[in-house]
């Protein structure tokens, strides 16, 4: 069914639960597993305090943090799995890699960091799926059940 699955992260909840069904769905499946977690170069700072350098080194390292959960949940199922962190706009970098990757499915969790955000600015996980060409899994804390 899946010969390639992306999960994204950003290190919420919701999103640690995708990571667990991704996982899953790879070992079920014996698919390609990426992960991506997306620096947010959009951020808001104020450049007299903070060096836009230092805060964007912040925000990957903060990112690469997030994708040792894939990786840890990934090597704990015996799966390997391949990870990134890209620097952009969130939905258009996942799109962007699966389209590089050629990923059958994508996988996402419901409800993401920033929620005042979303609900202002749309969030990403709206736009993933508005946007994709392919099947995005969106997936709820344990108490939902996963949507497509």
């Amino acid at each position: 069914m899946y010969d390639s699955i992306l999960v994204a992260t950003d290190g919420s909840e919701t999103a640690t639960t995708a990571v667990d069904h991704a996982v899953e769905l790879a070992a079920r499946f014996d698919a390609a597993l990426y992960g991506i977690a997306v620096a947010d170069d959009r951020t808001d700072y104020d450049t007299g305090i903070v060096d836009p350098r230092e805060a964007m080194q912040r925000l990957r390292e903060r990112a690469a943090g997030w994708l040792e959960t894939v990786e840890t949940r990934a090597a704990n199922a015996d799966v390997a799995v391949e990870t990134t962190v890209r620097t952009g706009v969130p939905h258009e970098e996942i799109l962007a890699y699966a389209a590089e990757n050629d990923v059958d499915v994508i996988v996402v969790g419901a409800r993401g960091r920033s929620s005042l955000k979303g609900a202002l600015l749309g969030s990403t996980i709206d736009r993933v799926v508005r946007v994709a060409d392919r099947t995005v899994l969106v997936v709820g804390d344990d108490a939902d059940e996963p949507t497509v």
